[in-house]
């Protein structure tokens, strides 16, 4: 796979990450989105870079790159899609929707749909064990955006939108960025777009509605007990 070497400037914003922390190495995790914000993968150029920034091996940047699956070593589109197919959203139609898009895709997990003529954008699809949303299932996710209460239907409409170029927003406002955009912005690269949409939606902020009419409140934490020489060892 042809990929463009790493620039300057992202050398230079690699060195920047890493010297945002006490420990330079508690950077990796920003640095290799970065890498694939860069390079569109996890590249051993990449790799190399991390390692030589961090003075640690190769094969612990290594370790961790191949030990998250949010870090690809191969491409993947300019969309990628992850449907949910844990217990909730399976059960909501997840499993369903995830079908419906292989069969629409024409493609397996973790793969890039061909790229037809016409398409501006390229997808690519990946099954999610947990989005962390389940009041909002079935889920599925662009980029790391939230498009909650999908059904096979409009899961295929929201792909078809994203291969024809056209503007799309999540369920909960942002507008959706590329692929590479996302990384950018998981390094630590603000795009601006931090105040579109609401943080949290009506389902997930039900139980504390709830809780206001009802006037409940959570316990107090019980106070700490006091520590006398009896219980602490003797004099100090």
């Amino acid at each position: 796979m042809s990929t463009e070497p790493i620039s300057a400037k992202t050398l230079a914003e690699l060195r920047e990450i890493a010297a945002r922390y006490p420990e330079p190495r508690s950077g990796l995790l920003p640095m290799l989105h970065l890498v694939q914000s860069a390079q569109g993968r996890i590249t051993p150029e990449g790799i190399e870079a991390c390692a030589a920034i961090l003075e640690i091996s190769a094969a612990e940047v290594s370790g961790v790159a191949t030990f998250y699956t949010m870090y690809k070593r191969h491409g993947v589109g300019d969309y990628h899609v992850g449907v949910c197919t844990n217990t909730l959203c399976a059960v909501m139609g997840g499993d369903a929707i995830f079908e419906r898009l292989k069969e629409h895709l024409e493609i397996g997990n973790d793969e890039v749909a061909v790229q037809r003529q016409g398409d501006s954008r390229t997808v690519s699809l990946e099954h999610i064990e947990c989005n962390a949303a389940c009041d909002f299932a079935p889920v599925m996710m662009v980029n790391w955006e939230f498009m909650d209460n999908q059904t096979p239907d409009s899961a295929v409409q929201v792909v078809e939108a994203l291969r024809a170029g056209h503007e799309v927003s999540s369920t909960r406002g942002p507008r959706l960025c590329t692929w590479r955009e996302a990384e950018r912005v998981l390094a630590g690269f603000p795009d601006g777009r931090v105040d579109e949409g609401p943080s949290a939606g009506p389902a997930s902020l039900a139980g504390l509605e709830i809780a206001r009419e009802r006037g409940w409140s959570a316990p107090e934490p019980p106070s700490a007990p006091a520590v006398s020489a009896a219980t602490d060892g003797g004099e100090r």
